[in-house]
């Protein structure tokens, strides 16, 4: 977004109006509060990826799957109280996107350099994710619904279709909804199907029976230490990156008021509060509960898999049409929250150019551009989930790393002290854990391959 100088990051500036904020999705409306927060911070920060925690255990074990989750979850929530200190820590300047802090830490070219890629790809492609999930899912509940599969439309439908049915269907929703702040109740709508299909998902794999056969100690399923060493880093991946939501930390503390005696961090730490208590609860359930019930057997989609693989046929069909169905909710809703920085950036540049607001009509043709963008890509690329941890690995540093080194380089804290080596160390663990999630993924990669089915949604 806007450039920041080096004097910009080190000298306070006097409080200033930025028209073109009013102008841009992110920060158009400032009248959110701790509930909208908390409904934004649930919504983004619950998805299928927490589905795969057991895949996680698997490799991992009980003590060590408990551990390094439990310790991914602390560093995170470190990691946001870091943004929302930072949101404000220039005098009369709020960072209300991560791009705007990255530039204000690092200098316009490395912060840049740092921050486009990640952001544009948990943004962007998230929601090529949440297409190809969503319209996956959307033909497995028309499948449990449908009285004859084998004579249903539905079964002429193809991959591409069904992801189009579900673009059309979140596109319509970015129509109707012109900024972050308005998407509220849209995100109570994704905190409440988020929550519940993750618990409706963990009390069933608990209720059933356990299939034949199980186990819980991983040095059994591998037979040369390179292939244990893998799975473990690709483990971690998948722990590491259950949380998610960080890179739209500070443009949701961006639709909030603030003033000097009421700053915006007051309500976006009690959003932040309240919200990953919740997804504590649901998040270490599902792991744990996911693990005990399949153990070594999980697939390695995860566990809405492993639900439909070992209890399938013995779940009542209503209960798989509810929990398809509150997954396709809550894709439709996400999708809106991980779309909207994209918006914000295509629009913003149109007003740089322009030096006017987009009009209704060039809002609603750049959501629609979007739209058939990711649409584009999900069929292009409907194997991006097998890319989900090198590009994820990529992206890593932006969670768990970089809001350290920020934190550092803006607020200055004493050489050598404390709070100095806790940040760096931090950050650089992160940027090293990084690099070995990528080299794992790469690895992973090389040994089973990548079926990489092009234009062929399945």
């Amino acid at each position: 977004m806007e450039d920041y100088t080096e004097s910009d990051r080190i000298t306070p500036t006097p409080p200033t109006t930025n028209p073109i904020d009013s102008w841009l999705p992110i920060t158009q409306s400032r009248s959110g509060n701790a509930f909208t927060s908390t409904f934004h911070l649930l919504c983004s920060g619950i998805g299928l990826q927490a589905l795969l925690l057991p895949v996680a255990f698997a490799s991992l074990g009980w003590s060590w799957g408990l551990v390094c989750l439990l310790m991914a979850f602390i560093w995170q929530l470190y990691t946001i109280w870091i943004l929302v200190q930072l949101h404000e820590s220039v005098l009369g300047t709020r960072f209300s996107r991560y791009l705007q802090l990255s530039i204000a830490s690092f200098g316009g070219k490395l912060g840049k350099l740092l921050a486009i890629f990640p952001t544009m790809y948990l943004s962007g492609g998230s929601c090529v994710m949440l297409i190809i999930t969503g319209g996956t899912t959307m033909k497995l509940f028309y499948q449990i619904i449908s009285a004859d599969w084998s004579t249903s439309y539905a079964k002429l439908l193809s991959g591409a279709e069904w992801y189009l049915v579900f673009t059309c269907l979140a596109i319509l929703i970015a129509l109707v909804l012109p900024n972050l702040n308005s998407l509220s109740g849209v995100s109570l709508i994704g905190a409440v199907t988020g929550v519940s299909y993750c618990s409706l998902i963990w009390i069933v794999s608990l209720a059933r029976d356990r299939p034949q056969g199980i186990t819980h100690d991983p040095s059994k399923n591998v037979s040369w230490d390179v292939e244990r060493i893998a799975g473990i880093l690709n483990a971690l991946g998948i722990v590491v990156l259950a949380f998610r939501g960080h890179n739209v930390i500070l443009e949701i503390q961006g639709t909030m008021p603030s003033n000097q005696k009421h700053p915006s961090r007051e309500p976006m730490m009690k959003g932040v509060i309240t919200s990953y208590i919740i997804i504590a609860s649901s998040l270490f359930p599902l792991a744990i509960c996911g693990y005990w019930a399949y153990g070594d057997m999980i697939p390695q989609n995860g566990m809405l898999s492993a639900l439909t693989e070992f209890h399938g046929q013995k779940t009542a069909k209503s209960v798989m049409g509810i929990t398809y169905s509150l997954v396709i909710m809550n894709c439709l809703c996400t999708y809106q929250i991980f779309a909207v920085p994209a918006f914000d950036n295509l629009e913003f540049r149109y007003v740089l150019t322009k030096n006017k607001p987009c009009s209704p009509w060039i809002r609603k043709g750049i959501r629609a551009f979007f739209g058939g963008l990711t649409y584009l890509i999900s069929v292009a690329f409907p194997f991006l989930g097998s890319l989900a941890a090198l590009i994820g690995g990529l992206a890593m540093p932006l969670t768990y790393a970089y809001p350290c080194f920020m934190w550092v380089l803006i607020k200055k804290p004493k050489s050598y002290s404390t709070i100095w080596f806790v940040n760096l160390g931090l950050g650089c663990l992160g940027m090293v854990l990084s690099a070995l999630l990528v080299s794992a993924a790469l690895w992973n990669l090389v040994y089973k391959g990548l079926d990489a089915n092009f234009f062929n949604p399945r």
